[in-house]
């Protein structure tokens, strides 16, 4: 989910947590636990910094590492642990419960989205995502919004935030619910489809989709159980030539390729530049294809420039690629 979603489930799972007495019985307690619940609703996604290196480690290792099965373990005890050095009066064993609660709910949550994590690491590096709920749902967020807004007025947050946690697990259902429909009619409309991406977006019948069959890519998009299909590119591997295997060992194609289950590839020379470019099927927006990854290459088949990650204009690119030259 996207950070102010997070910010507001934190926020929300403090005031729940008024329903433990240890922590609605101490001010103090109460305290720690709901800047425990905030800090670890945020927590798992401090890789977000990688972004500052390139994008190639941040496509790679973002929901990583800091969402794995050791991680969700030790954040909150991490940030119990300075919080009780800071209120050392509130008690440690609850704040150190909520705080888990909050960590695990944010990685949990993050799994629904179509990016997801590798919630199983280190049993498995696999990326874990159902894809049913957009990074920013403006329906869940809403109602969180709702939520805490009832509770600076004067409502009771424990009745208010389970209430409201009833209606978000509802809404989940209803998007699997709905999601199954959308495959179904695509696996109708395409029946030589072997695999079907269905990706939500932030309006709840409209849904992405990418289908591969034996021969082709197909890229369309669903509402509801109406399915348009865009696109139709035929299936071809990338060549296995001295230029794409050197073009492979860029560290941006490499994590491209690392992330995207559908893309189609172009290879174009221009003067004395080879140019390899990977455009990931999923995200059509408006006839264009903005998430990509692109590498130069001269005669001598070295590297000059690379970038991969969201362009949407081919006018940005080039300067991207120019700047990146210099």
């Amino acid at each position: 989910m996207d950070t102010g979603t997070h910010i507001v489930m934190g926020i929300a799972l403090g005031g729940l947590a008024l329903a433990d007495p240890v922590v609605a019985s101490s001010s103090l307690t109460t305290t720690a636990v709901i800047a425990g619940t905030i800090i670890g609703s945020q927590a798992p996604d401090i890789d977000t910094v990688l972004k500052l290196r390139n994008n190639a480690v941040y496509i790679r290792h973002h929901r990583g590492i800091t969402h794995s099965i050791p991680a969700v373990l030790l954040w909150p005890l991490l940030i119990s642990g300075v919080l009780w050095l800071i209120i050392p009066e509130a008690n440690f064993l609850h704040l150190w419960l909520w705080t888990f609660l909050a960590v695990f709910l944010h990685v949990f949550v993050d799994i629904f989205n179509s990016y997801g994590t590798q919630a199983l690491r280190p049993f498995s590096k696999k990326w874990v995502a159902l894809g049913v709920i957009n990074t920013f749902d403006p329906i869940i967020f809403g109602i969180h919004v709702v939520g805490l807004l009832l509770w600076m007025f004067g409502f009771n947050p424990v009745t208010t935030f389970l209430i409201m946690y009833v209606v978000i697990v509802v809404y989940y259902i209803s998007r699997f619910a709905v999601q199954s429909a959308v495959k179904n009619s695509v696996k109708h409309t395409l029946p030589d489809a072997e695999e079907i991406i269905v990706a939500p977006t932030m309006k709840f019948f409209q849904w992405r989709v990418a289908a591969i069959s034996d021969k082709h890519h197909y890229v369309g998009r669903a509402y509801g159980r109406s399915i348009t299909i865009y696109d139709k590119f035929d299936r071809v591997p990338l060549p296995e030539t001295a230029l794409v295997k050197a073009a492979l060992k860029d560290r941006n194609l490499s994590a491209f390729t690392s992330f995207s289950p559908i893309f189609r590839w172009e290879i174009t020379k221009f003067e004395h530049i080879h140019e390899v470019r990977l455009i990931d099927l999923r995200y059509r927006n408006n006839d264009y294809y903005p998430f990509v990854a692109v590498v130069h290459l001269n005669e001598e088949l070295e590297i000059l420039n690379s970038y991969t990650g969201w362009i949407f204009s081919e006018d940005k690119l080039r300067k991207k690629l120019d700047f990146l030259s210099n």
